[in-house]
């Protein structure tokens, strides 16, 4: 049986929106250093959900690079293009892939990469 703390922060994340459950596993990967695990979240995170309850909507967002599909040079181009970063260096991130192509930028601008990445060929990913 789960003690009355474990219990209302099950109710806690139950209460929280997609949105928020996101920001959640963020702040929690950033504060202890992890990546997203459910057993690591679930062990982990008792400290952060007690702040981020109330959090807002998520307004800073991670580009993801998934894949590089079938058209890799055009990807890696577009990569190039998108991050400034010399080919040989946007060739080790879509080689590399899942990689982060950007960090914390707004929601526009994260759509606009995210579908340059997509005409490009790629599988891309918000967070």
């Amino acid at each position: 049986m789960a003690s009355e703390k474990i219990t209302k922060f099950i109710e806690d994340i139950k209460a929280l929106s997609v949105m928020e459950l996101a920001e959640l596993v963020s702040a929690i990967e950033e504060e202890f250093g992890v990546s997203a695990a459910p057993v690591a979240v679930a062990g982990g995170a008792a400290p952060a959900a007690a702040g981020d309850a109330g959090a807002a909507e998520q307004t800073e967002f991670d580009v993801i690079l998934k894949s590089a599909g079938e058209a890799k040079m055009n990807v890696i181009k577009v990569v190039k293009e998108i991050t400034g970063a010399a080919l040989m260096d946007a060739k080790k991130m879509v080689d590399g892939a899942p990689a982060t192509i950007k960090e914390k930028v707004s929601k526009d601008e994260a759509a606009a990469i995210e579908e340059k990445l997509k005409a490009a060929g790629a599988e891309v990913e918000l967070k």
